[in-house]
């Protein structure tokens, strides 16, 4: 087996702090009471770091938002078809933003670097710095959308439409995630850039994001019962390592997307769900253990869905 193919080089390190954090599940070095507290800490400390440093340098004239758009045509296309199939409740939100969200930083920065190069980064760049944006926000309005509407029919009140649409929307705006990526974004544009007395402890913060992350995902899968979730778990997994590419490689060829912007976007289409969903779920309190579970799973099966379409995107004709 070679270490060093880019599938393998990127997958592994993800695979093996997922491992250690459920060792130490189940060794109980980490109680189940503390996973709370450990998911506010990554959600609400290191992810407000990781998303407000990355988007203070990112510079909207810059970047070529073609390939982008076309991927969050797809993304949105899927999330709704998703969000029909669970149902269409505040639980379906949850596992449809499962079926598109994509660990872009843990495994794609690697993989992208060592596959395609500084340019090819350059591109998955241009995405990461709308993914969350773009698809956390979607699926926070869609959600808190659902939250109001399921509230109201437990409590029996009828509320306007104009007041859960405008409720959701501020939930939606003022929320551990978009905001910190607004408030960078707006801070990008000024041009001062970070002091390194700001700049350093931000990217300290933000490098323990995916690893603390990953490592919370292997704590809760010790205290889950995967054998019940196994089958969702793995729908899930398809859904988000060979549906979703499939998808964006028809689409994007469809609509001209061609070389090296079509074969970034399928790739990072392929990869296993991100540990913001897991977050997004614990935060929710929302399908944790499907998620936990669908997070190992599809890392273990993109290791084959990867190098599949990595190996058959070249094939293509131009």
């Amino acid at each position: 087996m070679n270490l060093d193919h880019p599938v393998l080089s990127s997958l592994l390190p993800v695979a093996l702090l997922i491992l250690i954090g459920f060792v130490a599940g189940k060794a109980q070095l980490v109680r189940g009471e503390s996973v709370r507290d450990l998911s506010n800490l990554v959600f609400l400390v290191l992810t407000q770091a990781l998303l407000f440093r990355t988007m203070s340098s990112v510079h909207i004239e810059q970047l070529d938002f073609k390939p982008v758009l076309q991927y969050f045509l797809v993304g949105g296309a899927l999330f709704v078809a998703m969000l029909w199939i669970y149902g269409g409740n505040s639980r379906a939100s949850v596992l449809a933003l499962a079926s598109i969200f994509s660990n872009t930083l843990m495994i794609g920065v690697p993989l992208i670097g060592l596959a395609y190069g500084q340019e090819g980064q350059v591109l998955l760049f241009t995405l990461i710095s709308l993914h969350a944006l773009v698809l956390l926000s979607l699926a926070t309005l869609v959600l808190e959308l659902q939250v109001a509407q399921e509230e109201a029919a437990l409590s029996g009140e009828r509320r306007a439409i104009w007041r859960t649409v405008a409720s959701a929307v501020r939930n939606a705006i003022i929320h551990p995630v978009p905001l910190p990526i607004l408030m960078g974004l707006a801070y990008a544009q000024t041009g001062w850039g970070l002091h390194p007395v700001v700049e350093r402890p931000l990217a300290l913060l933000g490098s323990a994001f995916g690893p603390v992350a990953l490592v919370l995902v292997g704590i809760t899968l010790a205290l889950t019962s995967i054998g019940q979730q196994m089958s969702l778990a793995i729908r899930l997994s398809l859904v988000k390592t060979v549906v979703h590419p499939m998808l964006m490689c028809a689409v994007g060829y469809g609509l001209g997307l061609r070389g090296l912007n079509l074969t970034v976007m399928t790739v990072v289409a392929a990869l296993p769900i991100g540990a913001n969903v897991f977050l997004f779920s614990q935060r929710y309190r929302k399908e944790e253990d499907s998620v936990t579970a669908g997070v190992a799973v599809s890392t273990a099966m993109a290791m084959v869905t990867v190098t599949v379409v990595m190996a058959v995107l070249p094939l293509l004709p131009a």
